[in-house]
């Protein structure tokens, strides 16, 4: 048995790509019959080898050189081979580039070349599709470009706003650590003069004397309780209860329901501008939030407006995006104008994200060095307090 990715045509006209386990060709031929289509072009190895995905600036670097090059009048297989031999290139990108370029000589176009290395979003590979149909790749190329670069930048200012809080975060666990592991094993031989201890000092030198004695059983716990968490975060219920929490939490949720928003605006603007039809694109787009309760309301949303219900009413029903972007879309339906309106939203939501990110991290400091601060003064009164004690009782026996 081998695998094959395939094109077919069904009855009705419609054209099918997919990858299907068979024999030999001819099996696949008779396999593809009995589900009432007709093979056009198979290739063995279909499902081909997975790679790691693409990051947003490798994507907006590549489509960006490609939209450069077939402007210019260079064919899309010259362009390849143009960017494969680019200086700096990573060898990862030179092999991902150069095994698209192999494919794309045996006459294979190069959205299916691109999908059998597995590492391209869906939306890079729906754009292009319907980019090689419509004749205008290098348009399509040249939106894509502009859509990973913006959403590259907004995710670097998320990570280097998010820095100093981290830094500060991973600076207070230290702090902890030093204190139970260093210095509180000093008061050890003090405390045990004394008849009895208070029950948090009793609490920390016991923490501590675990810590000292048996490190590595705690980490052993740590390393057991971050693969647990890791194997019940991949359970659909368990990751959509999250990700509902992620939406409706205080402040946070704001801020995320901000960054979802302007993900799809600016995925589904790119996706309607290069000419795909609203239906298709509004369920590619919706699977590119990165949140699975919001992504699962696409279903019904998609639903709706394939049954003729209006862009604008169908977003109202999901809980996830703010209500700007039904509205804004309301004007762009009324006007005519819906892909202008949905490029303006995405531009609003994501300065609104990075403004919303900036209130987040100055409300984090204050309340991380307030955490610090009880920590360690937790630590000094479990300390002092029985100090103290013993001096009271020895005022008291004089």
């Amino acid at each position: 048995m081998a695998d094959f990715r395939y094109v077919a045509k069904s009855m009705d006209g419609k054209i099918h790509r997919g990858a299907m386990e068979a024999a030999g060709e001819s099996a696949l031929q008779q396999l593809l019959k009995e589900q009432g289509m007709f093979l056009i072009t198979a290739r063995e190895g279909g499902r081909g080898k997975k790679r790691r995905k693409l990051s947003s600036r490798q994507l907006s670097e590549f489509s960006k050189s490609l939209s450069t090059l077939l402007a210019s009048g260079v064919s899309i297989v010259r362009g390849l081979e143009i960017i494969a031999d680019e200086e700096g290139i990573s060898p990862a990108a030179k092999s991902l580039y150069l095994e698209i370029l192999a494919d794309l000589r045996k006459g294979i176009s190069l959205s299916e070349a691109m999908e059998l290395r597995r590492c391209f979003p869906e939306l890079m590979l729906g754009m292009i599709r319907s980019g090689e149909g419509s004749g205008n790749i290098d348009v399509v190329m040249n939106r894509l470009a502009l859509h990973y670069e913006r959403e590259s930048r907004l995710k670097q200012q998320v990570q280097s706003t998010m820095t100093y809080p981290v830094v500060l975060l991973v600076m207070c666990i230290l702090v902890v650590i030093v204190i139970v592991t260093f210095i509180l094993p000093q008061f050890e031989e003090l405390f045990s003069e004394m008849e009895s201890l208070p029950g948090i000092t009793e609490f920390l030198m016991a923490a501590s004397d675990f810590l000292v004695n048996q490190w590595y059983v705690a980490l052993l716990i740590l390393f057991m309780l971050g693969i647990i968490l890791r194997i019940v975060s991949k359970i659909e219920k368990v990751r959509r209860t999250i990700d509902y929490i992620k939406v409706h939490m205080p402040v946070i949720g704001k801020l995320n329901r901000v960054i979802y928003t302007a993900r799809f605006a600016r995925t589904l603007s790119s996706l309607y501008s290069s000419g795909m039809p609203i239906a298709p694109a509004l369920q590619t787009a919706g699977g590119t939030v990165g949140n699975l309760y919001v992504e699962q309301q696409f279903e019904k949303v998609t639903g709706m407006v394939r049954s003729g219900v209006p862009l604008s009413q169908a977003l109202k029903e999901v809980d996830g995006f703010l209500r700007k972007l039904s509205s804004t879309i309301l004007v762009g339906e009324e006007s005519g104008r819906l892909d202008v309106m949905l490029d303006s939203i995405a531009m609003t939501m994501e300065q609104e994200a990075e403004e919303a990110t900036k209130r987040l991290v100055t409300l984090l400091e204050p309340v991380l060095i307030c955490v610090m601060a009880l920590l360690v003064g937790f630590i000094i009164v479990a300390v002092m307090l029985p100090i103290y004690e013993s001096y009271g009782a020895i005022e008291g026996a004089a």
